[in-house]
């Protein structure tokens, strides 16, 4: 009887979504919902693929043109380059001290924690313009206004909070009497994070690095106040592109990006899995 009741509890909970009309119903409005946060992404991958010279949905005919276009386009493949690099630096660097910050987060009390957590979320609750003005000034004066140095640390500034929270979230899960047992067998601290804590929450770093690349290699807003002619992030060189044309090549240029994000946050999931981390 006990195995008969375990073997058909996925049955039981198919037969009662089939007796109760409020689940198909609760079903039904997940559904549209889903639809309609995916209809914008649906219409522009589609659209891509156009055989027409302006974006229309649904194409009339289907072509790759617009994917060789992109591709060939040496401002689009400079874009791309600078976003890549900056992703990749500001990634690193936003790693390196999301480590350092959170290790000490989990180190202080908890007054000065709350304030150290505060000052490291700062960018994700001040606007983005906000954000992009302050500094435009600051790297103004400072001297390196609308340099690639100054998109760096803008863009280390906007990734910390992604890290600090990944990391933090896989400190919560690490057994404090493992390190204990190695400072009682006289492992200095700094021996004791990089041979013991760091390799115990490699997959919530990870997941931070790849957020903070993500996050870098979309961001517009801030941006937009840092780049220059020279300095063109893809996300920028789309903004600026699709003010004075509306070809299909930006859909091609924002489905290779979908592709790319998609990808990434399918290897959070393959080495991590969302539910740590929410």
């Amino acid at each position: 009887m006990m195995a008969d009741t375990t073997m058909d509890a996925p049955r039981q909970l198919r037969w009662r979504c089939q007796l109760n009309p409020a689940a198909w119903l609760w079903w039904g409005v997940i559904g549209l919902i889903v639809m309609f946060l995916l209809a914008p992404i649906i219409v522009v991958v589609i659209g891509s693929f156009s055989d027409q010279a302006y974006l229309v949905f649904p194409p009339r005919g289907l072509s790759l043109r617009w994917y060789v276009q992109a591709v060939s386009s040496r401002e689009f493949r400079d874009s791309a380059l600078i976003s890549l690099e900056l992703g990749a630096l500001a990634t690193l660097i936003s790693t390196i001290v999301g480590i350092m910050a959170a290790l000490g987060i989990t180190a202080r009390q908890q007054p000065a924690a709350e304030v150290l957590m505060g000052l490291v979320s700062a960018p994700l609750l001040v606007p983005g313009i906000v954000v992009g003005i302050a500094m435009l000034f600051y790297f103004t004066d400072i001297g390196v206004g609308s340099t690639f140095t100054a998109l760096v640390l803008a863009h280390t500034v906007l990734t910390l909070p992604y890290v600090v929270r990944s990391v933090l979230a896989g400190l919560e899960t690490v057994d404090r009497a493992v390190e204990e047992a190695a400072q009682s067998l006289g492992a200095g601290r700094f021996r004791v994070i990089t041979t013991i804590t760091l390799p115990m929450i490699r997959g919530s770093v990870l997941a931070g690095a790849v957020f903070a690349f993500i996050i870098s290699f979309d961001e517009v807003v801030v941006t937009l106040f840092l780049a220059s002619p020279r300095i063109t992030t893809l996300p920028v060189r789309i903004y600026n592109y699709i003010a004075y044309t509306s070809d299909p090549s930006i859909a091609a240029v924002s489905t290779l990006m979908i592709v790319v994000t998609t990808a990434l946050v399918l290897v959070i999931d393959r080495y991590v899995g969302f539910a740590r981390l929410l």
